[in-house]
This record gives C-alpha cells, structure tokens and sequence, in this order.
C-alpha cells in the first residue's frame, strides 16, 4: 500500500482537508495506493509556488534547464524497473508493455527536449529596411493535465517542453493512475529541481482539474483525453484567453488495399493491424477501431486477422506471454460491454471475442480483474454509432470498401480526426490517401511510429493544436517580434527626426 502525496514547492504533503481517493489494481481490483483528493487551495499553493519560482527559472541558462531534464531522465533511467512495475500495476497493461513502451518513451521525451531546446534557433531576418528576429518569452505558469492511459508517457510529454521551455509547471495526472507521476515528483526533487519549479497535485477532475484550468495565474493548459473534458476545459479557459492544446478522443480508420495482403505481404500487415487495434487494450487514441478492407481482399485477409485476433493472450500483467491485460476498471469494463451489446443491436456480427474473459480461464490472482476479449465485429454501416462513438477499448469494426473515393469518405465521415494508417504496396496510391484523409497525422505500412520532432495532434473533435518537437516549445513561449530600423538614415523626410 502506498501513500501517494502532492508536491508544492518543494514538499510533499496530502490534501489540505485530508480526503483521500483510493487507487485499485484493475487486474484484480485489489486496493494499491490512497492519493490526495486535492481541493481548490491546494491548486492554489501549488500555482502560488510555481509563479513565485517562474522568474528564476525564466531567467536561467537554457542550458542549465536542459542539465535538470537530463539528470531527471538518469533517475528515471536507474529506477526504470520499478517505474513499469509499478505502471503495470496501476493501469492493468502487461509488464512487458511497460518495460519496452511506456518507460523507454517517458526517458526518451525528457531527454529529447534537454536537447530540443539546445538547439532552437534565434529566428533573425534582414532587409534593405532593417532588421528582425523573434524571441519567445515562456508564458508562465502551464498547466500540464494527463490521462490514465499513458500516465507517465504522457505526463512527461507535457512538462518536459514546458519546463525546457522556460515555464513552470502544475501537473495533474489522472486520479486513476497516481503512481508514477508521483514517484516522477520524488526524482525531480532527488534531481535538485529549485523548489516551485515543478509541481504536482493529485485529484478528481471535476475539483482540482476544473480549479487548475479556471485559476487565473495558469498561463497554458495542456491536456490528452476524452473529448467532453477537452471541450469544458476550452470553455473555461475561453474567457481569459489561456492559450490551450487539446489532444482527444478519435475513431481511426486502418485503410487495408488488395496489394498489402496479395503474396507473402499478407503476414505484415496482419500484424500490424493486430498491434494498431489492441495495443494497450485498445485504450491508446490512435488506436485503429475501424478497419476498412478493400472488398477484393476481404476473404484473405479477414479469416486471418481474425485466427491472430483469437491467438492474442488475456492475463495476467506480470507474465511475459500476456500480449493484453486488464481495462482500466471494471466501470469501463461495463462501458465496454455496453458499446459492444449496441453494436450487436445494430446488427453487427461479432467475429471473434465479444464478451468479458471467462474468469475460469484467468490465473486465480487476477479472476476478479477488468478482463474483456479482444474483439472484431463486422455487418455495420459505416454510420453506425458503434462506427461513429469513440469505445476506448479493446473492440474493432470492419468495413469493406469498393474505391478510393469510398474509403476515403468513411474514414473522414465520423467528427474525429486524428490520426489513420494506410495499408498500401502501391506509393502514389498511398500518397493519395495521405493526402485525402482529414486527420492529423497518416502513417503507412506502419502504426504509432514516431519521431519526436514531428507534431501530433488532431482535428475536429480530436482535438486542438500540436505536440511535439519545436512546436511543443513554441506552445510554452509567447513568440515577441523585435524590429529595428536600417542603421543609417538616408530618407530626407527622416532626417533630424527623434522617432524611429
């Protein structure tokens, strides 16, 4: 049992009115931790403590910022089992996830925004009329909100640009999935981070969360999750301007042509589609839940897909051959179910899974556990709802598709957009798709691929604004134009004259 506590300049400490929020082991329910259930004066301290630490940090070296990501990345980096333990535990995903993705992706984020901000350059311009250059002054305060789904992949994806960049931070991980951030908290410390710098505050979303986005020394909020919350935090940051980025929910469609399941080409992309769908349970938001089929390959590719679907292990996190474990809870467990239970309504026809995993078939430690089949479902219209609403789970729909042109507008017919993949031999026809499809970021032959210079983010509904790379850092910053006169006076009407 764990005691997780908010950091505020410098110290932790529980809520300010002593509640608690108890944290649960979704594979087999069983209480792991209490967390603070914040209230708005903790908010408060913790946005007191950052905007007092703001200046000093502002003015440091960014090389000296860059110094602190690094050695918050070595602890990280020495500690890193026991950090995708301890996610494992608390999101239910298999150990082995952790280990290659989770962790990896949260050091590799600190360390690439050390260098990131290394190497920004002073934007400078030069003409016949004078001389101009950009500088960006960090805004402030950010407030850096991430999901239970990626806790410590995310969060660090958010406070290591802000922090590089010059601002301090709030972080608020999810109430769901404390753990990490938590222990990312105690390593800043161990790492010397001035105190106020960064902090963190544990809590509901509807009391700290909603305090954090409306206090009005927050500068920047920067948030990934559902769509509704994206939606509430614009309308409270609206009227003082904060400026926002919103990564949120989205319905991905995977494009599967003829020519990427013709030959020996058919394994790949098998599998590849089999990881874009149910990676992490399906609970990642670029997930693939809508894959499209060329109608001339349904009948090799969908049988194949489907036996791999089947041959996918549901158990217990901590052993090397689960390839998926629990859900979140067993709330969205119920959630789950139910999107599935309207899909067969709508007529959908469940290929394989379907239901909740029998706990008879389940290792005794995780019976009581959040454990749902991993699912395909077929017979829908592409406008559905199940081909419409978000599922965040482990589920897939499959549609066939006859042309280009009606591939493209069922993917781009949802009001999501946020990313898709194209599963295509052919380059110019792939390149079409790409181009074609209104979302914001296409991979092909390939899922969750990433560079981290590249921006993500999505459209519509799926969000507002890029992460990633310099447009990360330029989020943080309040780019100031700096304009001055040519250096000798030549025009006549400007002679003698005091003004510039």
């Amino acid at each position: 049992m764990r005691v997780v506590q908010n950091l505020i300049d410098g110290a932790f400490q529980g809520a300010s009115g002593g509640a608690i929020i108890n944290v649960f082991d979704p594979a087999t329910l069983g209480q792991i931790a209490t967390a603070p259930d914040s209230t708005a004066h903790d908010v408060d301290a913790a946005v007191e403590a950052a905007a007092n630490a703001f200046p000093a940090w502002r003015d440091l070296p960014v090389k000296a910022r860059s110094g602190f990501l690094d050695r918050l990345a070595d602890l990280v980096e020495r500690d890193s089992e026991e950090f995708a333990r301890v996610e494992s535990i608390d999101t239910g995903k298999p150990l082995s996830l952790a280990r290659s993705l989770d962790i990896p992706r949260a050091i590799a984020n600190l360390r690439f925004f050390a260098r990131e901000v290394l190497d920004t350059e002073l934007e400078a311009y030069e003409t016949a009329q004078g001389r101009a250059m950009v500088r960006r002054r960090p805004l402030g305060v950010a407030a850096c909100i991430s999901p239970w789904n990626l806790p410590l992949y995310l969060f660090t994806w958010k406070m290591a640009p802000a922090l590089a960049a010059g601002c301090t931070v709030v972080g608020k991980p999810s109430e769901v999935t404390p753990l990490s951030a938590w222990m990312l908290a105690q390593r800043a410390v161990e790492a010397g981070f001035p105190r106020g710098v960064l902090n963190v505050v544990h809590g509901r979303g509807p009391l700290s969360g909603a305090a954090l986005v409306a206090h009005p020394r927050v500068a920047c909020i920067t948030f990934t999750g559902g769509t509704m919350t994206g939606e509430s935090i614009a309308r409270a940051a609206a009227p003082s301007f904060k400026r926002v980025a919103l990564e949120l929910g989205g319905k991905n469609a995977a494009i599967v042509c003829a020519d990427a399941v013709a030959g020996d080409a058919v394994d790949a992309t098998v599998e590849g589609i089999a990881r874009a769908a149910f990676t992490n349970q399906g609970q990642v938001c670029h997930c693939a839940s809508r894959i499209l089929v060329e109608r001339s390959a349904w009948d090799r590719f969908v049988p194949r897909l489907v036996a791999r679907v089947r041959r996918l292990q549901v158990g217990d996190p901590m052993e090397s051959t689960t390839d998926l474990g629990s859900l979140i809870s067993a709330q969205h467990l119920l959630k789950v179910a139910a999107a599935v239970e309207a899909a067969i309504s709508e007529g959908g026809r469940v290929l394989v899974g379907g239901s909740r995993v029998d706990s008879a078939v389940l290792p005794e430690r995780v019976r009581g556990g959040a454990f749902f089949a991993p699912t395909l479902i077929d017979s829908l219209a592409p406008t559905a709802r199940s081909n419409q609403e978000e599922i965040f789970g482990p589920v897939a729909t499959l549609i066939p598709f006859d042309t280009d042109d009606e591939a493209i507008a069922i993917a781009n017919g949802t009001r999501y957009g946020l990313s898709a993949s194209v599963w295509c031999r052919t380059d110019t026809r792939a390149q079409r798709f790409a181009g074609a499809l209104d979302c914001g970021t296409v991979w092909i032959n390939s899922w969750m691929v990433r560079d981290l210079r590249v921006p993500i983010g999505g459209v519509r509904a799926s969000g507002l604004g890029r992460e990633g790379g310099t447009e990360s850092l330029r989020f943080f910053a309040e780019p100031v134009a700096v304009v001055h006169g040519p250096r000798e006076v030549t025009s006549p009407q400007l002679q003698g004259s005091t003004h510039a």
